[in-house]
């Protein structure tokens, strides 16, 4: 399991930790919750279908998407964890 801590505009949240199973399920809860494994920073801007991501590890990136969206978000992405089944 990832863990990724966000702070910003456009999540359901204005700061939340969101939590992506291996299975692929992702979600979220408000706050910070569980110990932060720190893997990377990184600043995620969201304008209509275009994504643009700058990431501390992995640089830029720029994606699209279906869903047309605002959110600007600054997020710590967590190394992989063992999966808690009490999440």
């Amino acid at each position: 399991m990832r863990k990724f801590f966000e702070l910003g505009f456009g999540n359901n949240h204005f700061l939340r930790t969101e939590f992506e199973r291996s299975d692929g399920i992702e979600y979220e809860k408000k706050g910070v919750h569980g110990p932060i494994n720190f893997n990377s920073v990184y600043v995620r801007i969201w304008i209509r279908q275009k994504v643009f991501i700058l990431d501390s590890k992995e640089g830029f990136k720029k994606t699209c998407k279906k869903r047309s969206d605002f959110k600007f978000i600054l997020g710590i992405s967590s190394k992989e964890i063992e999966e808690d089944n009490n999440e």
